[in-house]
C-alpha cells in the first residue's frame, strides 16, 4: 500500500512538472544557494539517492527530520507554481528561475503565483504522507527541468559520496570485534579538506532502510564515528 500511494504521489508530481530526470551534476542548473526549510537547521534522515534511470527505484530528494506543525519555510526567493494536495498529500512548488524546490508534506499557507522570499513561511509539516512515518519529516526535492538535483548541494551540507568498506573499520552490531554483514556503506563528507577525516558507517536493509548510520548528519547526533 506504501509503495502503490508513493506511485500515486510520483504520477502526481509529473502531472505538475516535476519531470523524471536524474542528474548527478550541478554545474549547469545555475543555482546558488539556500537556506534550511527547517529552523533550526534539521537533522538529514535519508539523503538523495538518485536512481540509475528514470523510472528505477531511489530517492528523489532528502528527508529532513521535524515535528508535526513546524514551520516549513521557502528555500530561495521565488514564485509558488503548485500549491495543494497530490494524492492526498500537501504539497507547494516553488519556481526558482531554472529550478524548483518542492515540499511535502505541508499544510498549505500559500497561493498559486504567490511571490515568496528565503525563509518565507510556506506551510506546516504534517505527519501523514511522513516518508519518516511514524515521526514525522519534511521530503524536500531540487528540480530543473527534468532532472532531479541534489538539496543537500545547495544547503551547506556537501556533497556525500557512499564508498565500499572493507576491513576493520566495520562497525560491530554489538560493539565487539564481529564486522556488520555486507553490503556496507561509508558516508564521506566531500567538501571536509582537513584531517581527520571521518569515516561513517552504516548498514543496509534490503537497500532501503538504514539499519546503522545512513548519512553524516544522523550518525553525529547519534555519536557513531570511525576517525581515520
Amino acid at each position: 500500500m506504501k509503495r502503490f500511494i508513493g506511485a500515486v504521489c510520483a504520477v502526481g508530481l509529473l502531472l505538475i512538472g516535476l519531470g523524471t530526470g536524474i542528474a548527478p551534476a550541478d554545474a549547469e542548473s545555475g543555482a546558488t544557494s539556500w537556506v534550511w526549510p527547517l529552523q533550526p537547521r534539521p537533522q538529514v534522515g535519508r539523503v538523495f539517492e538518485p536512481p540509475l534511470g528514470p523510472y528505477g527505484v531511489g530517492h528523489r530528494g532528502v528527508d529532513l527530520q521535524g515535528r508535526v506543525g513546524q514551520s516549513v519555510l521557502a528555500t530561495a526567493d521565488g514564485v509558488v507554481q503548485f500549491a495543494g494536495l497530490v494524492a492526498g498529500k500537501g504539497v507547494v512548488v516553488v519556481a526558482h528561475g531554472a529550478e524548483r524546490s518542492t515540499y511535502q508534506p505541508v499544510s498549505v499557507a500559500v497561493r498559486r503565483h504567490e511571490h515568496v522570499s528565503a525563509g518565507q513561511l510556506l506551510g506546516h509539516l504534517q505527519l501523514g504522507g511522513s516518508h519518516c512515518w511514524p515521526d514525522a519529516c519534511l521530503h524536500l526535492g531540487r528540480v530543473a527541468g527534468e532532472t532531479y538535483l541534489d538539496p543537500l548541494a545547495l544547503l551547506g551540507g556537501g556533497p556525500l559520496r557512499l564508498l565500499p568498506l572493507d576491513g576493520p573499520l566495520a562497525l560491530s552490531l554489538a560493539g565487539g570485534d564481529t564486522p556488520l554483514v555486507p553490503p556496507l556503506l561509508t558516508v564521506l563528507s566531500a567538501g571536509a579538506a582537513t584531517a581527520p577525516q571521518r569515516l561513517l558507517t552504516g548498514i543496509r536493509n534490503g537497500g532501503d532502510q538504514a539499519l546503522g548510520c545512513a548519512n553524516l548528519y544522523a550518525c553525529r547526533s547519534r555519536s557513531v564515528e570511525t576517525w581515520v
